[in-house]
């Protein structure tokens, strides 16, 4: 995303500052779009370190090399699943991802050639997907250059500090804002992550 990077500094100058104390954002995209959505629902909330743990024991379940298939999943005991770490709730998510991907509501074979709100309107159908969960699968799993997660706090941190807000935007502010770093704006929530978290002084 290098040369994506250098575009949006083209846009808006201030993304040179970003660069240079940052670096470029490294993105590596995933092929296995039910497993990035099976830890994406492990890791909801829970801080690295506590849902690798779990999401480590969420494998051990499962005695096979590969990762296990949606089918697996649906045939192992609820009782089991809560013994590797996981909440009743996200059992109940991981249960309706893996029936809707058996049952075709789910069609993750073909989401290269979908739009972005395609993407979205397809994952929101699974029990505890919303559009934040959405958005980072189409950041970081299909590597889209051009998604602005309106409802992530980081982001909504880092926006304020850049156009200098006295309080945090609105997501309709937000959208309104970003349209200027189009068709980049994956690129420059990266940088507001890396504003908010520092150590930099803007």
């Amino acid at each position: 995303m290098k040369e994506s990077a250098n575009k949006l500094a083209e846009i808006d100058s201030r993304f040179l500052r970003l660069i240079s104390e940052f670096g470029y954002p490294t993105f590596k995209r995933e092929n296995n779009y039910f497993e990035a959505l099976i830890r994406n629902i492990i890791y909801q909330q829970l801080s690295g370190k506590a849902a690798k743990t779990i999401y480590n024991r969420f494998l051990k379940l499962f005695e096979t090399t590969e990762y296990p298939s949606p089918d697996k999943i649906i045939n192992t005991p609820v009782e089991d699943l809560r013994g590797a770490g996981l909440s009743n709730q996200k059992v109940t998510y991981i249960l309706d991802l893996s029936k809707k991907y058996v049952d075709g509501t789910l069609q993750l074979d073909e989401l290269d050639e979908k739009s972005n709100k395609e993407v979205s309107a397809q994952l929101i159908q699974v029990k505890g997907i919303g559009q934040w969960t959405a958005d980072m699968f189409l950041m970081f799993t299909l590597n889209r250059e051009d998604v602005f997660p309106l409802g992530d706090l980081g982001v909504k941190k880092g926006v304020a500090i850049i156009e200098n807000l006295p309080e945090l935007p609105t997501e309709k502010h937000m959208a309104e804002i970003s349209e200027k770093w189009q068709p980049y704006r994956t690129i420059a929530a990266w940088y507001m992550w890396k504003l908010v978290d520092g150590p930099f002084e803007w």
